[in-house]
This record gives structure tokens, sequence and C-alpha cells, in this order.
């Protein structure tokens, strides 16, 4: 069902009774009606009625005289706009636009007036007539009769390229008195404006625009050349709006950038002060306004993220593998994760969240952190500095945005079965520390990696902390059994770890003979626990104990000293003797010569930490050196951790141990990541089967293809594959 418009019944009813006239009616009533037309077109508008004009016209479309009306007001306007364009035309040069808008401005105001002055013509007999109405009609004659003038023409375009290049060389114009000149270019044919005006302004501006760039670029610093840009590129799109036609505004922009930045754009980020310095500089608002020019050409973006880029990677390289950062493993990791926030920070301020530099920057991040092959461990001393920080009541509230920023960097590991040996290892340590340690942290960090890996990568993990809680039940059971509170009891208090032997990190223990005292409670300790597990097997690990001595020196000032195990044991020598030597206290202990050195040297030889005396007084341990208990031993702390001595030996055939464990365990993933592709396939290639291999492993570890092929040489010499001119077959 189509709908389709009212038609107007408007129309003039002729006279019930008919009205004789004056034959000269209708001439004598338009002179008076051109006259006041005439005056209201000349601004002149002393001694005019507009009631008595208004009931003339009326009166004059009433009786049916609206053809001439019509006609007369289009030869009135017509003489009018002829004279209008002939004064248009003696206006010298620099005045001419304003003399053209202040006519525009007259006319356009009169035409308003004349419109209500004839307003039942301008309805009626119009709307009958199929005519134009009064204002557009107002506005053909003005196109008709001024702008399409050929002088008028001529000097239009001129005019306002004069007035422009003014403008853009600093001198101030009074916008008011051409603030019609857009739409006065309108009025031009579309073929007559591009043309005269259209093309020439264009080609001026190209030309103005490459030579002020050029001057620009050599003596400007990158920061005040695109801010040059950024105001010429503002100047034209208002000087557009308020000149030009809409279809110029996009085309003068395109100049702009082509001319200002496109030329340039390289020579620009590479610059002394370019992007490179506004990264270092932390430049936020210089790079946003690069980013958001350069963007508008054509390779701009890359631009800006090729040389991000390449900075990225050098800066992170030299960060990486430079010695004396990987002296300190926690401050470079917090460098790394500051470097981080800063480029998340550009990208999502200032780039616009950009996913091709996101991009960038996790390859970049990628790339460098796995130049330094110690990067797994690094970041795992990380992780274990920042969980003992939370088990001592410091930083426990940004932990997990802590976490979450490290698990970054551990995404970017490509060698992440490292990372759990050694992050496994250092749980250990936190877990038999004596000190409390945050459930609620270690889980949260257990389910990231969970996430991240799976759980075959994290249920050891999960088991050891399983141990824990399990060992304060038995603890609870074994004080219970033997009517004694733990917290309240005579004589030493123990508290023992029973752990799973296969599920937390195997290491050489270093036995020492423990006091009668503590020895006679282990040995309550374990035959209450076989007691009710038989078929276990119980081995001390002295050496990852901790133990809480009370010791009073000769002041009579108690302290509650926190050591190791091997430390107790030597303290504990001193309750019946005054002075031991090395080799006594050697024999008496059973602790090996390298380990009691380093023990002996903490209690002696550490400032503000010696609760031993050394004679002589040297650093050096030697079998003969004397030691005996400091009298004078003074401290503000009731509770004194002594540390033991790092053996930088034993750490570094740690680390080599810790590779070579993750060499074997990883030729065994690989081996197996081989058997379950080619049970499935069959019969795959080597470079087919190098990719699939490498997508099982994937994330846990990203394995070397010539570490793969050589794998598959092995199971090929086990004959569990077959190789067929190239092509490898499972052997069922």
């Amino acid at each position: 069902m189509s709908h389709h418009p009212r038609k107007s019944n408007f129309g003039i009813e002729p006279f019930k009774n008919p009205v004789i006239l004056d034959p000269g009616y209708a001439d004598k009533t338009w002179k008076m009606l051109e006259h006041g037309i005439r005056n209201i077109l000349n601004n002149n508008y002393d001694g005019l009625s507009f009631e008595v004009l208004h009931r003339n016209a009326y009166n004059m479309a009433l009786h049916r005289f609206g053809e001439k009306l019509y006609s007369g007001l289009v030869t009135t306007l017509t003489r009018h706009l002829q004279e209008v364009s002939a004064s248009i035309e003696a206006a010298r040069d620099d005045q001419f636009l304003e003399e053209l808008n202040r006519r525009w401005f007259e006319h356009y105001k009169a035409l308003t007036v004349i419109r209500d002055v004839l307003a039942l013509m301008d309805t009626a007999y119009v709307s009958e007539s199929h005519k134009t109405p009064v204002l557009r009609l107002g506005l053909v004659l003005w196109r008709d009769n001024v702008i399409n003038s050929k002088e008028i023409q001529a000097r239009l375009p001129d005019a306002l390229l004069r007035i422009i290049q003014r403008e853009r060389m600093g001198e101030v114009i009074i916008r008011d008195s051409v603030k019609n000149t857009k739409m006065l270019m309108e009025y031009l044919e579309p073929s007559l404006y591009e043309k005269d005006f259209e093309k020439p302004f264009l080609d001026d501006s190209a030309i103005f625009y490459a030579g002020e760039s050029q001057v620009l670029i050599e003596c400007c610093d990158c920061r005040e050349y695109l801010k040059m840009v950024e105001r010429r590129l503002r100047e034209e799109k208002e000087r557009a709006s308020h000149y030009l036609a809409d279809r110029t505004e996009p085309k003068i922009l395109s100049i702009v950038e082509e001319e200002m930045i496109a030329k340039h754009m390289r020579r620009l980020v590479h610059m002394d002060s370019g992007l490179v310095s506004m990264l270092l500089r932390d430049e936020y608002e210089d790079l946003g306004r690069m980013y958001s020019l350069l963007r508008r050409c054509a390779g701009g973006v890359s631009t800006i993220r090729d040389l991000m880029t390449s900075h990225l990677r050098e800066t992170g390289k030299q960060l990486v593998t430079d010695a004396a950062s990987s002296r300190n493993p926690v401050d470079l990791v917090q460098r790394l994760l500051d470097k981080k926030d800063k480029y998340d920070k550009i990208i999502t301020g200032v780039f616009g969240d950009d996913k091709t530099f996101q991009t960038a920057v996790s390859t970049s991040f990628e790339y460098f952190i796995n130049l330094n092959s110690r990067s797994p461990e690094f970041i795992s001393l990380y992780v274990d500095d920042t969980l003992r920080k939370v088990s001592e009541g410091d930083g426990g509230k940004d932990v997990e945005i802590v976490l979450h920023k490290a698990m970054t960097l551990f995404r970017y590991l490509q060698e992440k079965d490292v990372f759990e040996k050694y992050h496994k290892q250092n749980l250990a340590n936190r877990l038999l520390s004596g000190r409390a340690v945050s459930d609620d942290a270690e889980t949260s960090l257990i389910v990231k990696l969970r996430v991240e890996c799976g759980h075959n990568y994290t249920s050891k993990l999960e088991e050891m902390l399983t141990d824990i809680k399990f060992s304060q039940d038995i603890m609870r059971g074994f004080y219970a059994s033997q009517g004694v509170d733990e917290e309240a009891g005579e004589g030493p208090t123990l508290a023992a770890q029973v752990l799973t032997g296969a599920i937390w990190p195997s290491r050489p223990s270093t036995a020492c003979k423990l006091p009668d005292e503590i020895h006679d409670v282990c040995e309550k300790f374990r035959a209450y626990y076989l007691g009710s597990h038989a078929c276990r097997k119980l081995t001390w690990q002295t050496d990852l104990g901790t133990a809480d001595v009370v010791a009073t020196f000769g002041n009579g000032q108690k302290h509650e000293l926190n050591v190791s195990t091997s430390q107790m044991c030597v303290l504990v020598l001193f309750n019946s003797a005054d002075r031991l030597s090395c080799k006594d206290i050697q024999q008496a202990t059973a602790i090996p010569l390298p380990d009691l050195k380093r023990c002996l040297w903490s209690l002696a030889c550490v400032p503000d930490m010696n609760v031993l005396c050394k004679n002589p007084t040297n650093n050096d341990i030697a079998e003969d050196d004397v030691f005996c208990v400091n009298d004078n031993f003074t401290s503000n702390l009731f509770q004194v951790k002594i540390d033991t001595a790092a053996a930088e030996e034993k750490s570094e055939s740690e680390q080599q141990e810790i590779r070579q464990k993750v060499e074997e365990a990883r030729k065994d993933q690989i081996d197996a990541a081989i058997i379950r592709v080619m049970k499935a396939q069959r019969v795959l290639n080597l470079n087919s089967l190098v990719t699939e291999v490498a997508k099982q492993l994937q994330p846990r570890v990203l394995p070397d293809p010539a570490v793969i092929k050589k794998r598959v040489e092995s199971l090929i010499e086990r004959e569990y594959l077959e190789d067929n001119k190239n092509q490898y077959q499972y052997i069922a």
C-alpha cells in the first residue's frame, strides 16, 4: 500500500460579489510596491510603512495580480543586482572581499523582509504557478547576476588565495569581513570552482608547505616541528570550514600531511630529538603527537613501531646480558618489569592501545629475556623474594599485582621447565625456613602457573603444600601421644616436617651429630611416626633445619638466636666448654669441614652478629683457630637471625646440576611427545614431526629443532621408529 503526500487545498477564492477595480489599480499599486522594494534592497527604511506595503501586496495577490507581482519582483531584483555587481567590480583589490560580503549580507537581509511583505504571493501564487519561492529566487538571481559576473568570477578565487597566503604568513585577518566567502564559493559552478580556485589553491599550498617544511626540518628539533605541523593542520581545517567548499577540506589536509609529514617522517622519527629521545625521557605528550600525526600517512605507524622495537630490543639486550645486572637478579627482574610497565603505559595511553605495538613489545621481551640462559632462575628468585616479603608481613596487599606482573615475564620464557626446577627448590626453602608462609599467596601463584602450563606442571608444587599441612597434624598427634604441651613443655621442642621424597627437590644431605637432648626427642618422634607408618623410612635432613636458641651472655643479657641446625650444634657445645678449636668442634659435630668453616665464619666473623670470638682475629677459618663465647655481644633486638655464609662453588654446581636434570627430563618429554605424535599420524616427514612435537611441548618448553631431530635418531636406534627415505614411521 503506497502513501502519497496530501496536496495543499490552499488557493485564492474569487469574491462572491464582483469588485470593480480601477483599470490602473495594478500599475499604481505595483509602482508603490516597487518603490518600497527598492528602498528595502538599498537598506533605506526611512518613511516605509510595512503595514501598507503588506496590505497592498496582499490585495494584489487577492485580486489575482500575482503574475504582475512576481515578474515585477524579478525585474526589480535583477536591476538592483546589476548595480550591486558593478559596485563590487569597482572595489579595489584590498576591499573586494569585504565589499562582496557586505553586499551579500545586505541582499540576504533584504530578501527576508521582501519575503514577508509578499507573503500571500509567496505561498498562494508561487504554489499554484510552480514558481521559485521569493527567498530562493533572490539567491538564484544573486548567483546569476553577481557571482557569475565574469570579472567577479575571475577576481574571487585570486582574492581568496591572497588572503589565505597573508594569513598563512602570520598576518592577522579580520575573518568577519569574509565570513560568507565559503557560501559564495559554493555558488560557483563545480567545474569553475575546481578549475579556477581549488586547483590553484592546492598547487600553491603544496609549494608553500614544501618550502616551509624544508626550512623547519633544518632548524627545528622534532618536538617543535611536530607542534608546527599540528598547528598548520588545525589552521587549514579552520580555514576550510570558514572559506572553502566542504569537498576541499580533505584535499588541503592531505597536502599538508604529504608535504610536512610523509616526506620527512623517517628523518623526524630518527632525529636525536625524535622517538628514542622521547622514549628515554618519558615525553608522553610528544609521543602522542608524533603518533597522531604520522598515523595519517601510509607507513607512518610502522615507521614508529619499527624504531621502537629496535630500541626496545637493544636496551633490553644490554640489560639482561650485563654482568653487573646479573649479580642482583631481583633488581634485574624489577627493572624488566618497570620497562614492561612503561611500554604498556605508552601503548595504552599514547598509541591508542594499538595491537600491533602490543605484539611488537611482546616479541621484543621474548627475544631479549631468552638471550640470558639464567632468566628462568632470575624470575624464580624475584618471585621467591616477593613471597618471602609477604610471609614477613611486608607488601602483602600488593602481592597479587606483583605476581601478575611476574607471570607476564614468565610467559615469555622458552624454558619454563627450568623455571619449574628453580621455583620448586625455592618453594621448598620457603616452606622449610621455619617462618610463616602466606598460603594464599603461594596458592595464588600455583593457580597462575597451572593456568599457563597445565596441572602436570604444578602437581608436585601442590603436593609440597599438602605435605606441610600434613606435617602439622602429625606434630600435634606426636605431642598429644607424649602427654606434653608443645608450646609449654620443658626441654627442647621439635617441629619436624615429614616430606615425601619423590615430590620434594632431591639434594645431597650434610649430616651432623645432634646434641643428646635433641637426638632423644628425634628418636621418640621416629618411634611414634613409624608406629603408624610401618612401611615407611625416615631420613633426617639436618642441613635443611633451623633452631631457635636462647643464649645468655656475660652481661646477663638474653637473646633468642635464630640459627641453622649446624650452628645450633656448634653453639650448644659451649654449654660445657669455654674454648674449642675448629678441629674439636668438627670431631664433636661431624659436620664436614667446608660446611663447618662457613658455619663458624657466620658465627664469629660477621660484624654485629659475632656471638663467638675467634683467635686469631682474621676472616679466614683454620683448623687450629680457637673459639669462645663473645660475652660482650649486644643487640637492640631480642630475636637475632644469623645467616650461614653462602657457598659460591656449591651454588654454581647446583646450577649445573639443575640444568642437567632439566635436560634429562626434557629428553624424556620430547621422546614421549614424538611417540604420541607418531602413534596418531603413523607416517610423517621430519619438518612436520618437529612442528607437531613443538606444539605438544608448548608452553612448558620450546625445544631446539636440532634437539628433536637427535631424539628422533635415538628412537630409531631403539627401534621405536623406522626411517624410510626421510619418512618416519611408527613401529607398533
